[in-house]
């Protein structure tokens, strides 16, 4: 298997998109942490020192997800035309689920955006919460879905 981020002489470079054919490309990540009953009724009781949480995790998912290229090596710099992103309250855990939707049109993909921009997300919720649980668990950061492009739909089972 050929990996594309490599050149003939295996020197890592950007891969060249310039001849794919545009289309519409949606990609759908999503992630979840875990904290003790203190944090979560501090972040869902909004009584956190901080401000806040969940909506400023929204709005750092948003702005990570349009900075991707600048965080990843190999990404190219994007013109996104739409960024979402839910929270989930999972009171069972105690914690969140954070969802990110990324879509353009375009030459390639925008599975690493959406997946930057969770990541984010749920580290803004540690540091703003921090201060309550130093133990919060961040996982399950993984693609949900994506369409758009040469290698097709994908569908996390």
């Amino acid at each position: 298997m050929n990996l594309t981020h490599l050149d003939e002489k295996d020197r890592p470079k950007m891969v060249d998109v310039s001849e794919k054919k545009e289309t519409t490309r949606v990609a759908i990540a999503s992630g979840q942490i875990s904290m003790s009953q203190d944090a979560f009724d501090a972040i869902v009781t909004e009584k956190t020192k901080k401000g806040p949480v969940l909506q400023t995790a929204v709005i750092a998912a948003i702005m990570a997800t349009k900075q991707t290229s600048n965080l990843i090596p190999m990404c190219h710099p994007l013109n996104l035309s739409g960024i979402n992103c839910d929270v989930e309250e999972i009171a069972s855990l105690p914690g969140f689920k954070l969802t990110v939707t990324a879509k353009l049109t375009g030459q390639t993909g925008v599975e690493m955006e959406a997946l930057t921009g969770v990541s984010i997300g749920l580290l803004t919720i540690y540091d703003m919460v921090k201060a309550i649980d130093k133990g919060m668990v961040i996982s399950n950061v993984q693609l949900e879905s994506k369409t758009g492009g040469k290698s097709g739909e994908y569908q996390r089972n």
